[in-house]
């Protein structure tokens, strides 16, 4: 049987990704690849206690994140990622 070949990133992905100013206080001024900034963001939400005790695909913002999510107080996971990528300098 032949082993099973490891899925390579998507070339889109590991491009690296330059956050604006709002979402820069969160994961940091550097550009890097969209897959360290989704990881940057989850250990932020995760070390704030952002992330819904009750609904977890939803994330509670703070005043950092809230930003980033156009004013939203609350957003689902999937939201986050549209919200966030409209705080990419393009």
């Amino acid at each position: 049987m032949a082993a099973k070949a490891k899925r390579k990133p998507s070339a889109a992905f590991m491009k690296p990704v330059q956050p604006n100013e709002k979402l820069a206080l969160v994961v940091g001024s550097k550009p890097l690849p969209r897959t360290e900034l989704t990881k940057k963001l989850w250990v932020y939400i995760k070390k704030n206690g952002l992330q819904d005790k009750k609904v977890k695909t939803n994330i509670n913002a703070d005043a950092a994140l809230q930003a980033v999510f156009g004013g939203k107080k609350s957003v689902s996971m999937f939201e986050m990622t549209k919200l966030v990528s409209n705080n990419l300098v393009k």
